[in-house]
């Protein structure tokens, strides 16, 4: 009767140890792999354990001992290809080091963002990779340095005094983004962008505008930029095209600062009936797949994950 009750909810180690006719703190050792248990024992506790199904709980024996091997990542969304991959590779690195890792999308919030982090503190996690809304000042990065958590800042942020940071000298690609263009004799040229107060888009938008006025000082650099919802932005280009209609105005080249503004740009340029090189370039930072199925394939900066 006992037997069956204890398999009608998870059983816990006591019921092993009553189970094996031993002591929880050796059911404990044999489950470490402590070697100076009777083997007669070891084995009566490996039997009960296969009996009442027992698993560890490996968050509270984390606690116990600790040791948390759990690692939170947060990104701003999973529907870009840089940032699955970046969670991918995260989870690889996690498991190879005997940590789990627990990733979430804030979706372009800071107050999600701080939210998942507070609920990630409160798991105990051992760390936390945190690609932020807008960069390494906002709430969330605050709330790691208040609360003492451990973490490692990645691509919308600078450098910072209280966590190692990772990101893609982006400044420096759109520099060679412009000094491409340039060449190519464009000299008047729409800068399109997602998050105004992202570091990174900042750091593209400048790189690109400074090394193409040093190149060609009488280049046109129009931009056109929005928070984080990509319909608004839908919107603004296609008003900005729009106001071109007779064609004697508009920009040569696009330079898309992240991969959703690329394909927003494309399906104006496919509404329009335009098709690129031919009646206008366009120029992406990230890269997808889809993006080389186009003909001609789109040009990108390719970020390393």
């Amino acid at each position: 009767m006992a037997q069956q009750q204890a398999q009608q909810r998870r059983a816990s180690i006591h019921d092993v140890a009553s189970q094996a006719g031993v002591s929880a703190a050796t059911v404990s050792k044999v489950l470490s792999g402590v070697t100076t248990v009777k083997p007669e024992n070891a084995q009566r506790v490996l039997d009960a354990v296969e009996l009442l199904g027992y698993r560890v709980d490996p968050l509270a024996s984390d606690m116990r001992r600790a040791k948390r091997r759990i690692i939170g990542a947060i990104m701003p969304e999973f529907e870009s290809e840089f940032f699955g991959q970046m969670v991918s590779e995260l989870e690889g690195l996690a498991e190879q080091r005997g940590y789990t890792l627990v990733a979430a999308s804030s979706r372009e919030s800071e107050q999600r963002e701080k939210e998942i982090l507070a609920r990630m503190h409160d798991w105990r996690v051992a760390g936390v990779v945190l690609a932020p809304v807008r960069n390494e000042h906002g709430p969330a990065a605050g709330f790691m340095k208040a609360n003492g958590m451990t973490g490692v800042l990645i691509d919308r942020v600078l450098a910072d005094d209280a966590f190692d940071t990772v990101s893609a000298d982006s400044a420096a690609a759109s520099a060679e983004v412009a000094r491409a263009l340039v060449s190519q004799g464009h000299r008047h040229v729409l800068v399109v962008g997602l998050g105004q107060q992202a570091a990174t888009v900042r750091a593209r938008l400048e790189g690109f505008r400074k090394t193409a006025l040093e190149l060609a000082p009488d280049i046109r650099v129009d931009v056109v930029l929005c928070e984080s919802d990509v319909g608004p932005l839908r919107t603004l280009l296609r008003d900005y095209f729009s106001q071109r209609e007779d064609g004697g105005d508009r920009p040569t080249a696009v330079y898309s600062l992240f991969l959703k503004g690329t394909l927003v740009a494309l399906s104006e340029f496919r509404r329009r009936g335009w098709h690129c090189p031919n009646d206008i370039s366009l120029v992406g930072f990230d890269d997808a797949e889809w993006m080389q199925v186009t003909w001609p394939a789109i040009a990108a900066v390719v970020q390393p994950v």
